[in-house]
């Protein structure tokens, strides 16, 4: 894997809020490190709308315009970083927010973070250095915990340290390699050129491997990923509720036909009852103990009083062929990827063992899987 700075792409992102030198302070450790100096050939900044306000006026004016002089003084290569750089959160109106005041704005932030932070390591040729120096703690927050779901080994997450007494110092945005004079928050005189930056490396667990692709490539909000994210690590738990006729996998509810359904409950009472895989009905020759194997879960499903009962008993009259069991098993499995993603779902597919002849089972841990009344919620399944 190369390392961050080989990559055609580097993306410096910064949340930031009152203090835009937090960019300029990043920024100037990352180009200046010694042994891989990280130069971002873009930048971008997730903030307020008073927090863009300052970042223009301060970062991307023609005076003060700390990042240009940055970029200037040490020699630095163009960097995109303009306007159209600074992500905002936006009422609902569409109108810039100036601060983070109630949980509707939190729930903003977080999924403005969770997006760009999953459009940005979207990109195979681009590595991503996530800096949480500035903003709230919420905003740091998210966006630590963004790049756990999405980053990958190449990206990064930092914090910069400045030296007392240039840290939170209005007229202080990066050590000047020239002797610069500033009034620091406590009236007194210090020359830039004295300060020390550095930057503080913080790892996180890596958890995109983990997410199903249509968390990566879509545009979930970031409660959802989360679940997402938690639903992947958890332990599978499978609970059939043949009375709703609906199953609860990974802690979601799925309704499911009476066919499909009742295939299920074969490989579940199966599995329940230390019984093998078994072999699927030939395709040309109607296996009558199959179809008494299904029809037993069917009535349980359905009630022998049910008119599609007597509807299916009559078409498996004379047994059930290998095109009724694998278009059963196609759609259940559909339902199945449909509700829990291709990645969420496949614990609970029905094997069939990956050689010939095919032999289908759940693979499931037998202490994973249970029949019972589903209750309202998956924290108390309620099943018994």
């Amino acid at each position: 894997m190369p390392l961050p700075d080989a990559y055609p792409r580097r993306i410096l992102l910064a949340v930031t809020g009152l203090s835009p030198q937090v960019v300029t302070e990043t920024l100037h450790a990352l180009a200046t490190a010694e042994g891989a100096p990280f130069v971002p050939t873009e930048i971008h900044l997730i903030t307020t709308g008073e927090g863009r306000h300052r970042a223009e006026l301060a970062l991307l004016s023609d005076d003060p315009g700390w990042f240009h002089r940055l970029r200037e003084d040490y020699g630095l290569p163009e960097i995109a970083f303009g306007p159209e750089n600074i992500h905002f959160i936006e009422d609902a109106d569409g109108k810039p927010l100036d601060d983070i005041r109630s949980p509707a704005d939190n729930e903003k932030l977080a999924d403005l973070i969770t997006e760009t932070v999953r459009e940005l390591t979207a990109d195979d040729n681009a590595a991503l250095h996530a800096s949480i120096a500035g903003g709230r703690k919420t905003m740091g927050f998210y966006l630590g915990y963004a790049l756990s779901l999405f980053g990958r080994p190449q990206d990064r997450l930092s914090h910069v340290l400045v030296s007392e007494p240039f840290e939170s110092c209005w007229d202080f945005f990066y050590p000047t390699p020239y002797s610069k004079v500033i009034t620091t928050r406590d009236n007194k005189l210090v020359d830039t050129r004295d300060a020390r930056i550095s930057l503080a490396e913080i790892p996180f667990v890596r958890l995109r491997h983990e997410l199903d692709p249509q968390w990566l490539d879509g545009d979930a909000p970031f409660s959802e990923t989360v679940s997402a994210a938690q639903r992947a690590l958890q332990p599978p738990k499978l609970i059939i509720d043949l009375e709703r006729q609906r199953i609860r996998a990974g802690g979601i509810d799925i309704d499911l036909p009476p066919r499909e359904l009742a295939l299920y409950a074969v490989f579940a009472r199966r599995l329940l009852n230390g019984e093998g895989p078994l072999p699927a009905p030939p395709k040309d020759a109607p296996d009558r103990e199959w179809a008494e194997r299904f029809l037993e879960q069917y009535r349980a499903v359905r009630g022998t009083e049910a008119d599609d009962t007597d509807r299916t008993e009559e078409a498996l009259g004379k047994g059930m062929d290998g095109d009724y069991f694998s278009n059963t098993k196609s759609k259940l499995h559909k339902q199945l990827r449909k509700q829990l993603g291709k990645t969420g779902a496949k614990p609970y597919l029905i094997d069939d063992g990956g050689t010939r002849p095919r032999k289908y089972r759940l693979t499931l841990p037998a202490r994973a899987v249970r029949f019972g009344k589903l209750a309202a919620s998956p924290e108390d399944d309620g099943a018994r």
